[in-house]
């Protein structure tokens, strides 16, 4: 059976310490560890985690290493955050926000979770990074938050 593949961003992570996203970041980390759900971590949330206290950094080491898959930024998915700055998704500013969504895009995440709601989970943004993925032959791209891709059965 296929195990979803959910592309996490820095905020989730830090979201496990946070009194309003410990929750649901909480509970999807539980399906990490459960192997219920696999674990896309890229180098951009690594860097971006660095400066974080070691409890936070540590909470992906909670996630056993078979249930992980690391990715590295490439040539190809810079590319495709170029031109999600380009189409005027998102500003060159945030541009580690525009590698996320290109990473889970041309890594096929099966979901990109964040609590990111002004660059990320932004309905108006998630239609243009998702035409711009139409239109360069990609996949659309799910971006929700944890508490949206919890079953709570």
């Amino acid at each position: 059976m296929h195990k979803p593949r959910i592309y996490i961003d820095t905020s989730v992570i830090g979201g496990c310490f946070d009194e309003e996203f410990q929750e649901w970041s909480n509970k999807l980390f539980d399906l990490f560890v459960s192997g219920k759900l696999i674990a896309m971590i890229s180098d951009v949330t690594t860097t971006e985690i660095e400066p974080a206290p070691d409890y936070v950094k540590n909470k992906i080491k909670e996630i056993p290493k078979n249930l992980v898959e690391y990715i590295d930024k490439n040539d190809e998915a810079e590319s495709l955050a170029s031109k999600y700055i380009e189409h005027h998704a998102i500003s060159i500013k945030y541009q580690e926000d525009a590698l996320h969504i290109a990473m889970a895009t041309v890594n096929k995440a099966d979901v990109l979770v964040s609590w990111n709601f002004k660059h990320i989970v932004n309905l108006r943004r998630i239609h243009i990074y998702n035409s711009i993925n139409l239109m360069l032959d990609y996949q659309p791209l799910e971006i929700r938050t944890p508490r949206e891709v919890i079953d709570n059965d």
